[in-house]
Order: C-alpha cells, then structure tokens, then sequence
C-alpha cells in the first residue's frame, strides 16, 4: 500500500516501522523530533488514532499499539449517525442481518464443541431471566449469543460491523424494555438455532436464523 495515502503522519509512522500490538511507541517529543512536527500536531494525530482504537494512552505508561479492530471507527461513525437521525437504526440492521445470513454458514462451521456448550449456557441463562420471579431481560445475553455464532470469523471488518449493532441497540433502547410475549418468541428461536447446530443440522439453524430476524421488524 501507497503510505501515502494514510492522511496522518503518525499512523505512517506506526504502519512502516513494523511495531506489533503491545508495543509501547516513543513519548511524544520523541516523536516529534523524529517526524518533524510540531508536539500540538501530533497530539491531534494521536487523538484521533485513540478514537480509532489503534493505541492505547495513559498518562504513567505511555502510548502503547492495540491489536487492530475495526469496532471502534464503526462505532464511533454509527452512533454520530444515530445521534442525528434514529430512523438509521433501521438501515443498520438490515446490514446486519445480511451479514449474518451471509457468513452463517462459514461462521457456524468453525464453532469448536466448547462454543457449541457455551451457547447452550446462554440459551439456559436467558431463560431462567425470563422464566424467574423476577423478570429480567436477557440483553447481554442476546448480545452474546450472536457474536458467539461468528466469533471464529477470521475477517475484521465482518466482526467490527456485527459489534457495533450492539452498541447501535443499546443506543437506540432496543434493550431496554420489550413485551415478556416477544422476548419469549426471541429466545425460543435462539434455542431452536442452537440446538440444530448441536444435531449439526445447519440448514435447520440457518432457516431458524432469517425466521427469528423477522421478528424485530415486527416489533417496531
């Protein structure tokens, strides 16, 4: 790739010098004599790699290099989008929901049987929230039963995108408050899902899968 291109001096600086996630970078006068700007400039330029989630800043131990993800520019352009306009939302989810159908059978395929029991744990845990005295929602367990389903995705950008639908639901207070008829819908298709991939009926899961997403249309 053409350094170039990146408009930062120091994202060029970090990409061509070969540091690994972990490392800790220069302080920044360091950096400043090294790049030949000025310290204000760079603060700028190590600001915005901050947002992007590339390094990681603190005041005793420095700037030290994160290990790519593409959750925390997707985030961060998402929710601003939100802030402006909730009906987004909407937009979003479809992506969503066209990536999970899309990757659900390369993702599926490479769950370990150690994932396969963790999503039974979850499916288990959310029913006894909705089935207890008290009735609570399941939502981080709605959250972490569909990463889970992808976790083992080797691609970044698919992982970065499916991340921020969560953060973009909790934005949007799709976690907040839902009728005990629609959560109960929700989960009895998420343990449908999970139990066709432990009869490694894949086709069954996946068809459970565009099912269940029909219900959030409905909902709204």
């Amino acid at each position: 790739m053409k350094l170039d291109k990146l408009d930062s001096d120091l994202l060029r600086y970090i990409s061509s010098n070969g540091h690994q996630p972990g490392d800790r970078l220069p302080a920044l006068d360091d950096l400043s004599s090294q790049l030949g700007i000025s310290v204000g400039k760079l603060r700028e330029q190590l600001e915005g790699a901050r947002i992007l989630g590339l390094v990681e800043v603190r005041p005793r131990t420095g700037i030290k290099l994160e290990a790519y993800s593409f959750t925390p520019a997707v985030r961060a352009s998402l929710l601003f989008a939100l802030a402006c306009n909730p009906h987004q939302f909407e937009k979003f989810s479809d992506l969503r929901n066209h990536i999970e159908f899309n990757y659900f059978y390369e993702a599926t395929a490479k769950l370990t049987q150690e994932d396969l029991i963790d999503l039974k744990n979850i499916v288990d845990s959310a029913k006894a929230k909705l089935q207890g005295k008290l009735i609570l929602i399941p939502d981080i367990e709605h959250r972490e039963l569909h990463l889970t389903l992808f976790k083992r995705l080797d691609n970044p950008f698919v992982i970065g995108l499916l991340e921020s639908y969560w953060d973009a639901y909790d934005a949007v207070g799709l976690n907040v408050y839902a009728d005990i008829s629609y959560l109960t819908d929700v989960w009895r298709y998420h343990e449908r899902i999970v139990e066709a991939l432990l009869a490694n009926d894949r086709d069954e899961a996946y068809c459970m899968l565009v099912q269940h997403t029909k219900l959030l249309q409905q909902r709204g």
